[in-house]
């Protein structure tokens, strides 16, 4: 790396780190994603980088930590500002760590006040009055209640985010953010003289989210979902260009893990398995019981991966993950899966797949681990919050990490066709 930063980023999950910077990158910035922080020189010369992490279910101790060594490698190469980056469903742990590892970046870079917004509207995630809607209905009646790792069953931010740290919380709503980035400004100044150290911001739209890039280009830290990013490039002077988004040709054979439990991620494995494509499920209890799940499952795809792609995923409702949870306990089970999928994922990189999609936000650290990448270039957009990727080296691989609720219903699908 021979330039200074002008972004730097930390992610709490995998999948989250790539929706990020796949809105910088649409909005002209050249990304690199590193896996946890970087132990060697960056592959280009690049304009942001987002360290990803997987914070965002670890314990409090241990995310402040972590996000705190990124903070020191991000400002030790010229970061200008600071992204601490969380889900567009503002969901972690009941102890954080959205609120801790703000608080812990707020005291490293000095700045008593910042903002938090995981508005992302082209997603369907927006903020009003404090209060977070996923499509048409509250955070609360979106499904998220139900998240086998971290259920948010309140949909007001301020409440959420005021137990997880000491600085009062305040708020930046609709009407002061569409008047403009001068409002908005103005309302900073009176937060900070009324002693509120961390506002929520509504957003409702991408204009908003414009309008809040000029507001809050003299923060040391901004906070939030990635939607937030799509208005910060235009501070250092960059616009949008497709160039950013350049990656080498795709080869290989193709393939799709999943882990995810989510809705979305239920929609797409049934559509893919709708158009005749193979699929197989992968059953956590035989997993639990010893059986090698992951070379049944690899058996099974060797003879298919020449006219893929193909699917293996342990996707299920919410009911059927509850029982395998009350067996085996939240976390192992979670982790057994998790584990089984990474060896899943490097076995089929061994086979031949070079353009493979991971679904899951834990599912993809895993597997991104597993396979030992060190950093992705970010690519083109296949569906708003999810790029493709490119991980260094020969031959090279293509990877797209899905957030468990995002993409369409064709996702898994869909991916392959953007990518060629």
């Amino acid at each position: 790396m021979t330039q200074k930063l002008l972004l730097g980023a930390i992610a709490d999950d995998f999948t989250g780190a790539t929706d990020l910077a796949n809105n910088l990158v649409r909005a002209g910035m050249r990304v690199v994603q590193t896996i946890g922080v970087p132990s060697q020189p960056l592959a280009a010369d690049v304009d942001a980088v987002v360290v990803a992490l997987k914070s965002r279910t670890a314990p409090v101790a241990e995310a402040v930590a972590e996000s705190l060594q990124a903070l020191h490698w991000l400002r030790a190469a010229g970061a200008r500002q600071i992204y601490f980056k969380y889900c567009s469903t503002f969901d972690s742990t009941p102890e954080g760590n959205i609120g801790p590892v703000t608080d812990a970046l707020m005291q490293a870079l000095g700045t008593s006040f910042t903002v938090a917004t995981p508005a992302f509207p082209d997603n369907q995630r927006t903020v009003f009055k404090g209060y977070l809607f996923v499509g048409d209905v509250l955070l609360n009646e979106s499904g998220m209640q139900n998240h086998p790792l971290t259920p948010m069953a309140d949909p007001n931010l301020l409440r959420v985010l005021q137990p997880q740290t000491a600085r009062r919380v305040g708020l930046i709503d609709h009407r002061t953010v569409g008047a403009g980035a001068e409002a908005i400004a103005a309302r900073v100044a009176d937060l900070q003289a009324e002693g509120v150290g961390i506002a929520i911001v509504d957003a409702v739209s991408n204009e908003d989210l414009l309008r809040m890039g000029p507001a809050f280009a003299g923060l040391p830290l901004v906070t939030g979902g990635s939607g937030l990013a799509i208005g910060l490039p235009q501070n250092f002077g960059i616009q949008a260009s497709p160039q950013a988004g350049t990656l080498p040709p795709a080869q290989g054979l193709r393939a799709v893990v999943s882990g995810s439990c989510s809705r979305m991620t239920n929609a797409q494995v049934a559509h893919f398995i709708a158009g005749g494509r193979p699929a197989l499920a992968l059953d956590p209890v035989r997993i639990a019981a010893g059986e090698d799940v992951a070379a049944q499952a690899l058996a099974w795809a060797e003879p298919l991966l020449a006219d893929g792609p193909v699917l293996i995923y342990s996707t299920a409702d919410a009911g059927a993950v509850k029982g395998v949870q009350e067996q085996l306990g939240v976390e192992a089970a979670g982790a057994m899966v998790e584990r089984t999928i990474a060896r899943i994922a490097c076995g089929l990189v061994e086979r031949g797949v070079q353009q493979l999609v991971v679904a899951g936000g834990e599912t993809s650290g895993a597997c991104v681990q597993a396979l030992g990448i060190a950093q992705l270039q970010i690519g083109a957009q296949i569906d708003p919050g999810v790029p493709w990727c490119h991980a260094p080296g020969t031959p090279g691989l293509h990877l797209a990490l899905k957030s468990g609720n995002f993409g369409s219903e064709d996702f898994f699908s869909k991916a392959f066709g953007v990518l060629a």
